[in-house]
């Protein structure tokens, strides 16, 4: 397999025939909705439909498979939010071996029952990734198991490449592919398998503005640490690029973008209605970009890999929830209104005039700079996109009404 000074793309080849029966090649789907947007051909790369929801199969496989007979009889150990540590359990679950894995307290309930299903035995200890891996290290020491990280060791990086070679493969006039990136796993395994059949295709990384690690570092040369990060795309949340991809993307990659937290969910959303897609907040992270950027920007047919699709239920509503409102087609505010008779039903009957749906409506009187004779009303509104929304509120304020954010 691959060394640890350098991963080449016979190093991604042998890393494909490893995989050969493990895995299937994933959907590529064209993308009419996000070609018009684009002003070029899109097409989806729909990492969220592989074998335990996410591109980690790939690299977790690939480097439990390339140990010793002595090493795998010591099971592997792993620290992960998630995507990782189900391709890890995953991983030696094929291969008949023991794993163990170590997660956040604040990890998501289907994640933790998804890599107990695949049978590793996992604990929850801090509330962060970092703590966990100190634990994980920790217990390799201890027992012996091999340490499997998520990103940073060349057999990893030479695994995610594969997903590489299917896109060329796929997509054979591509020029442009868009890749998520946290640690840079995946980024450098992709760069690695393009650039070397395909020098003349852009790669471009993605990350989350509130968790991008990427800009700073290439520009200072190396590795740079971020001391804070806070983003819904825990996939990416990573705060420092690893010591393996880091030299592959800065030689192979051709640009880092960023996007903000509304981008996300705007993405996910777009991507549930009009590729009937689910994916987490990292998997939407190229889809974002693409959305952010002025039509004819990016020369295509364009690739967008969507590296992920394992998401909470409940997050994927407040994610929903968000994404509607970021699209204008939710509408919250409130109003004060005389608390007498027929109040709130003039309201309702304006909003009805309005075409617009009332969601939720909540009645106050607590509220301590209220009026004696005043009531607030708080209403979230559901409505057929901005121009809508911009409507319902000029015309309200033409009726006297003071919209107040809520």
């Amino acid at each position: 397999m691959a060394t640890a000074q350098s991963v080449t793309l016979s190093d991604i080849e042998a890393a494909r025939e490893l995989l050969t029966g493990v895995i299937q090649p994933t959907a590529m789907e064209y993308s009419q909705a996000l070609t018009d947007r684009v002003g070029a051909p899109v097409h989806l790369k729909c990492e969220n439909l592989q074998r335990a929801g996410s591109f980690k199969i790939r690299g977790a496989y690939t480097r439990i498979a390339g140990l010793s007979p002595q090493e795998q009889a010591n099971g592997v150990v792993a620290a992960s939010a998630g995507n990782h540590a189900q391709g890890v359990a995953l991983a030696a679950r094929l291969l008949g071996l023991e794993a163990t894995v170590y997660m956040p307290t604040g990890a998501s309930m289907p994640k933790l029952q998804a890599t107990r299903g695949y049978g590793a035995t996992v604990h929850q200890v801090g509330t962060t990734i970092d703590e966990c891996i100190v634990a994980a290290k920790e217990d390799s020491a201890r027992t012996g198991a091999v340490f499997i990280p998520p990103f940073d060791h060349p057999d990893i990086v030479a695994g995610q490449g594969t997903c590489g070679l299917e896109i060329l493969e796929q997509v054979p006039d591509v020029r442009t592919i868009v890749v998520c990136t946290g640690g840079g796993g995946l980024l450098a395994g992709i760069a690695t398998a393009v650039k070397a059949r395909r020098p003349d295709v852009r790669v471009v990384g993605v990350q989350a503005a509130q968790a991008a690690a990427w800009p700073a570092s290439l520009q200072a040369g190396h590795p740079v640490p971020l001391t804070t990060m806070s983003t819904m795309a825990d996939g990416i949340a990573v705060g420092c690029p690893g010591e393996v991809p880091f030299p592959l993307v800065e030689e192979l990659v051709d640009g880092i973008e960023v996007v903000g937290e509304d981008d996300l969910a705007r993405a996910m959303l777009f991507l549930l209605e009009r590729a009937r897609l689910v994916v987490e907040p990292a998997g939407a992270a190229a889809v974002a970009h693409l959305l952010s950027r002025q039509e004819g920007a990016l020369e295509g047919p364009v690739v967008a890999v969507l590296s992920g699709g394992n998401i909470d239920p409940l997050l994927l509503l407040r994610i929903i929830r968000t994404g509607l409102t970021v699209a204008g087609r939710y509408l919250q505010f409130a109003v004060r209104v005389p608390d007498a008779p027929g109040s709130l039903a003039r309201l309702l009957g304006l909003l009805a005039d309005l075409r617009t749906n009332v969601l939720e409506v909540q009645h106050g009187r607590t509220i301590a700079s209220l009026g004696v004779h005043e009531v607030q009303i708080a209403l979230t509104l559901e409505t057929e996109g901005p121009e809508h929304s911009a409507r319902v509120q000029h015309t309200l304020q033409e009726r006297g009404y003071v919209l107040r954010p809520v």
